[in-house]
């Protein structure tokens, strides 16, 4: 079986076996070398050390015919048969280490997160200096929104394995997603130092060269993963997102295209090719390659799993339910609730499942739908609908509704009792007019940041005279708030009775009670928006979120834009001059 191998070939396999867990074969290789070199130090060795892990952590192995079949599923990409062959062997053999990591990566593979996180943590178990392990479990965090664990993971494998070149590939991806960004560098140098061609950690490079405004050295980092990969799709994809925010769209969509000629089904490049579409107006176009998201890293957790169909605008909903459920943040939801009234009129029966602090709001406001906190308990065995949608879907099938009716009517009802009492508690401030100001999102990664401005580049519309400006920043704004008082003499008031991030519904009553809301690109002013207040949004004009999708919805919204290039200061000035007006 192993004739044709050298002697320091069939040491070298019995290692790497070792390491994947494949004991049995490991043990054979060692005894083959021992057969005909009974005095080879390195096979003896090796023998022992592996007869000790199997001791210490009470290993059981697979034979090899059934080790050989479960492997060979795998590597021929039949996923869903080696996560069932796996999981059956288990049964049997409970602490066999091939048969957990083999399901652990098949799960990975069908999209079954929950068993591969289990079965990772089993794999570490049995076999705690396995780094491929650490590092693989890190990722599904990261792709989870997880990094603080993510990282703990990757460190871990980088301890086993001190030149695990995967690994800080994948630490440089968590740095990045926190904002140590030049922590993020190393990581990814690093790779390269161990890699010299590694296409995807230049790409990378590349994207936090981006995020610091290092656009040159941006390009020329995506231009030397094109050097050592030509067919470097997510490159591509990056250059155009480097292109969109310089305002080249019609660039940008060529460089997104051509990613997409590389690989079809990059599911990043659709759907970065989306936002450009729906930024040019290009609406169904666009819409069509969002539905790419759902194929994304970043996605993939949020997807729900139901035995009833998806609908579309092709099926009748008459004597029907349906279930509509939230899939982004609460803004996004505020936001495609918009659409809701063009479902209601299809449908004999909707439901709405989202975010639990936005259920008094919405069921407030449409009493026709039956509104729930989101519960992915029982997905699989519910029978309450015939079909169902996410939210973000919801454009994509009503675009005729959606995109001829031009303006939108307020659509979001506060509690009456509770405007009054905003209104009284704005009037025990003296004479307006009142405004509420917010100005940052509570996450502020690199890639967010460019779409907010800083709290001193507010001054020419704080500075307005015989204004009563009121807080709406939803968390972190003591420093700002004494900033504002300090540098600008300008006091913003701040209500201690009202939960700015839980209580969205309180937060929807005090924006009617108030006479305009300003504000960057938060929930806050998509919140005002939909309950009918003048709202003026300082916008990022080359920003992906600058679009049809996910701009405010509702009768008296105003867009002012600055382009990259620009900062802030300009675009209050305007808004300061139209109040002033």
């Amino acid at each position: 079986m192993f004739a044709k191998l050298s002697v320091d070939q069939m040491i070298l396999k019995a290692k790497s076996c070792e390491k994947k867990g494949k004991f049995l074969e490991a043990e054979e290789l060692y005894q083959t070398v021992l057969k005909n070199f009974s005095k080879n130090k390195r096979a003896h060795y090796g023998l022992m050390a592996l007869n000790q892990i199997k001791q210490n952590y009470n290993v059981q192995c697979l034979p090899l015919k059934e080790g050989y079949k479960l492997e060979n599923l795998y590597n021929q990409g039949k996923f869903s048969l080696a996560f069932k062959n796996a999981s059956s062997l288990i049964k049997q053999y409970p602490k066999s280490f091939l048969s957990w990591n083999i399901l652990s990566i098949s799960a990975v593979q069908i999209g079954n997160l929950e068993v591969a996180i289990e079965a990772f943590q089993k794999v570490i178990s049995i076999n705690p200096g396995y780094a491929e392990a650490y590092n693989n479990l890190g990722v599904i965090l990261k792709n989870q929104g997880k990094l603080k664990e993510a990282f703990d993971l990757l460190e871990r494998a980088l301890k086993v394995k001190p030149e695990y070149i995967d690994a800080y590939y994948n630490l440089g991806n968590v740095l990045k997603e926190q904002g140590k960004l030049d922590e993020a560098i190393e990581a990814f140098k690093k790779a390269i130092s161990l890699k010299p061609d590694y296409a995807e950690a230049y790409c990378n490079l590349g994207v936090v060269f981006k995020d610091q405004g290092r656009l040159d050295e941006a390009i020329s980092a995506y231009k030397k993963s094109i050097s050592f990969k030509p067919n470097n799709a997510p490159s591509y994809s990056n250059i155009g997102s480097l292109l969109q925010n310089q305002g080249k769209l019609d660039e940008a969509k060529e460089a997104y295209k051509k990613s997409i000629s590389l690989d079809p089904n990059l599911a990043n490049a659709h759907k970065n090719l989306s936002f450009t579409l729906l930024s040019c107006g290009q609406y169904e176009y666009g819409l069509d390659e969002y539905e790419w998201r759902w194929k994304t890293d970043e996605s993939l957790s949020k997807y729900r799993h139901f035995r009833q169909p998806l609908w579309n605008k092709e099926i009748s909903l008459k004597g029907k339910t349906i279930l509509i459920w939230s899939e982004q943040g609460v803004g996004d939801t505020i936001t495609w609730s918009s659409c809701l009234s063009h479902i209601t009129s299809q449908a004999k029966h909707c439901i709405l499942e989202c975010q639990e602090k936005l259920v008094p709001l919405l069921k407030r406001s449409f009493p026709k739908i039956e509104v729930k906190a989101e519960n992915r308990s029982l997905d699989e065995e519910r029978n309450d609908f015939d079909f169902h949608i996410s939210m973000g879907s919801l454009y994509q099938n009503l675009n005729k509704e959606i995109f001829l009716k031009t303006k939108v009517d307020a659509y979001l009802v506060p509690d009456p009792d509770r405007v009054d009492y905003w209104r009284k508690k704005l009037e025990s401030l003296g004479n307006g007019p009142y405004i509420g100001v917010s100005w940052k999102s509570v996450l502020m990664s690199p890639d967010r940041i460019p779409n907010y401005a800083l709290i001193s580049e507010w001054s020419s519309l704080l500075k307005l005279p015989n204004i009563k400006f009121i807080n709406l920043q939803p968390k972190d704004f003591e420093e700002d708030l004494s900033k504002i008082k300090n540098e600008m003499g300008v006091k913003v008031h701040n209500f201690e009775d009202i939960d700015h991030w839980e209580d969205l519904d309180d937060v929807a009553a005090l924006c009617t009670a108030l006479d305009m809301v300003v504000s960057n690109k938060i929930t806050v002013p998509l919140i005002a928006a939909g309950v009918g207040t003048l709202t003026k949004l300082a916008n990022w004009k080359q920003s992906a979120w600058n679009n049809i999708l996910l701009n405010p919805r509702g009768p008296l919204v105003q867009i002012y834009e600055k382009d990259t290039w620009e900062k802030w200061d300009n675009v209050f000035k305007l808004i300061a001059d139209d109040i002033l007006k």
